[in-house]
């Protein structure tokens, strides 16, 4: 349903990813798991197409900066970026109409209900404390029920009945052959969640892995994600269906770069 193939970005000397490779099938949902600077934030940027690449990446089949591919797919950013004009229940409107959404009432009901943002309707955006700005991002990514969706860091911030629901709307998302890539770097909020690990580091994928894989091996996330990146050993199954997946990382002299250079760069990236 998602396919990423061959994907590099680099910001000046600084590579950012480096001949990404995997494939992400429906009904799943990857953990892509990594420390500060990885690249986690650049592969899904470009997923999503708000950043030029080399290589490809298709949606459904085609390409992710279509409008076919759009339709199939939604984002939940990190950060909520909210309309100060817009009250809470505007904001699930406008992208009801920018989606041409019919019948979606009752959705949205459903949403505030289960974030408990059925009070705060009336509210704007800028009103709101951090916590509810993250659940109204949460909503607007779910909205559409997108066949694919993106979520970056969707657990900070929530409340534990937030996480809890998320997580729940994720497992009917998961029933019902949606396919779900999870960026995070807080390895406890998906512990129980995933099917497929994508473990980045220095802008290569170091370990893609399913969960049965794993159990096989007899190791926990934990412990592969702190052996591949602290480690020198990666891992990589004989049969990966992550196509092209990196079996080991490219060591190079800018593989030292930290995130802080990562986010510098997307906000010049942005900025142009």
């Amino acid at each position: 349903m998602l396919k990423v193939s061959h994907v590099t970005k680099k910001y000046g000397k600084v590579m950012a990813c480096d001949d990404l490779s995997f494939q992400l099938d429906p009904g799943s949902v990857t953990v892509l798991l990594g420390p500060n600077g990885a690249g986690k934030s650049t592969i899904m940027k470009s997923i999503i197409g708000f950043l030029r690449y080399d290589g490809e990446i298709t949606v459904g089949g085609f390409p992710n900066k279509t409008t076919d591919a759009r339709r199939l797919l939604g984002y939940i950013p990190e950060m909520p970026s909210l309309y100060p004009n817009l009250t809470v229940s505007e904001h699930l409107d406008f992208i009801a109409r920018a989606y041409k959404l019919k019948d979606y009432k009752a959705r949205k009901e459903e949403l505030f209900r289960r974030f408990e943002l059925t009070d705060k309707q009336k509210k704007f955006g800028d009103e709101l404390s951090k916590g509810m700005q993250q659940k109204l991002n949460i909503c607007l990514g779910l909205l559409p029920e997108p066949k694919v969706l993106l979520l970056d860091e969707p657990m900070i911030g929530l409340d534990p009945h937030a996480i809890k629901e998320l997580k729940l709307l994720l497992e009917e998302m998961r029933a019902q052959g949606r396919t779900m890539l999870v960026s995070t770097h807080i390895i406890d909020s998906v512990d129980m969640l995933w099917d497929r690990t994508i473990i980045m580091d220095h802008g290569s994928i170091r370990a893609n892995v399913t969960r049965e894989e794993l159990e096989r091996d007899g190791r926990t996330l934990e412990q592969l994600f702190f052996d591949v990146t602290e480690g020198s050993a990666s891992c990589q199954p004989e049969e990966d269906s992550g196509e092209g997946s990196r079996e080991e990382s490219k060591g190079s002299g800018e593989g030292s770069w930290k995130g802080s250079r990562e986010d510098k760069a997307l906000q010049e990236e942005h900025e142009k």
